[in-house]
């Protein structure tokens, strides 16, 4: 049986589909989807193949695009209204005039800015938020449930926004607990729930400091409140990208061991795994926070360890060596599933890039589309998506 492998691209400009068969040798890109909207986020729906895109703005409002059939057709779940909602409900008659409906009622209007995160646990899916709130829903994203006792967590009142705002931008669960649930927030860190999100602990400590339920609320004992994406293994196996390093966690998160020695670099946004071995990941080093936010030297590489972070590698072949300014944001890098996996990642020069042999050399798949925001994975029979 022949296999597909579809990229899910979130961009500035709407969400687009990049698809090759196994070989990953020639990639064709459809899009853009979702109306335009800029779209932080795509995944599908591994048992339904349903799409689901997740963004907004200022402007559009807040929502969830959803296509059943495999991206020829989307449906918006408006969740707040924007700027132009908010116009067209004051003048009806020009809305009338332009042939825009005026808009109906969005359940979370003045409460969330745009939807940044996407996963699903069980049959819930979960959508994060801007500002950092989780919502859920439970009829394939038709409505939306805040999730209280986050939004009330007792630390609330100490959550301080990233450059990008306060957002909740992580969402993993375990497959084969439902109820085990990571989201991280930025700049909050991260929270874990073992209940299925009747209660919250927040996990922050590095792993040679003192409990914070020891001793309070301390930065000086915490990873760094600005994760910046993270990802699970297996067990309770965890990475993150944190604004002040890369941090590994070998008991779900409740402490974090600092494995940044060897790279160029502290600063940086995502980080990947290996779907079939738990030791691999890959990061993109920027050269700092307020460097430029580029390749050190404005030399482009992916840097691998193959031991948990214990040692690092360059990976730069097929990469530009020179002159090269773009980011790699947060949720610009994925993995496929295949044996042999894939390894991609998007800039927000609108370049997709692509390393069939775990980094080693790298090529480019797509070129000029918007500022790419976010990248999944789908791997399936070729005659489904």
């Amino acid at each position: 049986m022949t296999t597909s492998v579809t990229l899910l691209v979130g961009t500035t400009k709407g969400a687009f589909l990049l698809s090759s068969d196994s070989t990953r040798e020639n990639w064709s890109v459809n899009g853009p989807h979702c109306g335009g909207w800029s779209i932080n986020h795509v995944i599908s729906d591994p048992q339904t193949g349903m799409l689901y895109a997740g963004g907004g703005s200022g402007w559009s409002g807040a929502g969830i695009w959803r296509s059943a059939d495999q991206g020829t057709t989307w449906e918006l779940s408006k969740l707040s209204w924007g700027g132009m909602d908010e116009w067209l409900d004051r003048d009806p008659d020009f809305a009338a005039e332009i042939g825009i409906p005026a808009p109906d009622p969005a359940p979370f209007t003045g409460e969330i800015e745009s939807v940044w995160s996407l996963g699903q646990a069980g049959g819930t899916l979960y959508a994060g938020t801007k500002p950092g709130n989780l919502l859920t829903s439970t009829d394939q994203g038709q409505s939306w449930q805040l999730v209280d006792t986050l939004a009330n967590h007792p630390t609330r009142a100490t959550w301080n926004p990233g450059a990008a705002g306060l957002v909740l931008h992580t969402i993993i669960s375990d497959p084969a607990a439902p109820n085990k649930l990571w989201v991280a927030i930025s700049a909050a860190g991260t929270f874990a729930t073992d209940d299925g999100g009747q209660s919250w602990e927040r996990r922050n400590r590095l792993s040679n400091a003192p409990s914070l339920h020891e001793h309070g609320h301390d930065h000086g004992a915490d990873t760094g409140l600005c994760v910046h994406n993270m990802v699970r293994a297996d067990g309770d196996l965890m990475y993150q990208q944190n604004h002040h390093g890369v941090f590994r966690s070998q008991d779900g998160g409740r402490s974090w061991q600092d494995i940044s020695d060897g790279l160029p670099s502290r600063f940086g946004f995502p980080i990947a795994l290996h779907p079939h071995d738990p030791q691999t990941i890959w990061t993109l080093p920027l050269n700092g926070d307020m460097a430029g936010r580029f390749p050190p030297d404005a030399s482009a590489a992916v840097w691998r360890s193959q031991d948990g972070g214990e040692s690092w590698s360059r990976m730069g072949n097929g990469l530009p060596q020179q002159n090269c300014f773009f980011t790699v944001l947060r949720q610009a890098m994925a993995t496929d599933t295949l044996a042999q996996p894939g390894v991609y990642f998007g800039t927000n020069s609108g370049s997709i890039f692509a390393s069939t042999d775990t980094g080693e050399n790298w090529r480019e798949i797509a070129r000029h589309l918007p500022t790419v925001l976010s990248v999944e994975t789908v791997t399936a029979a070729a005659s489904a998506l």
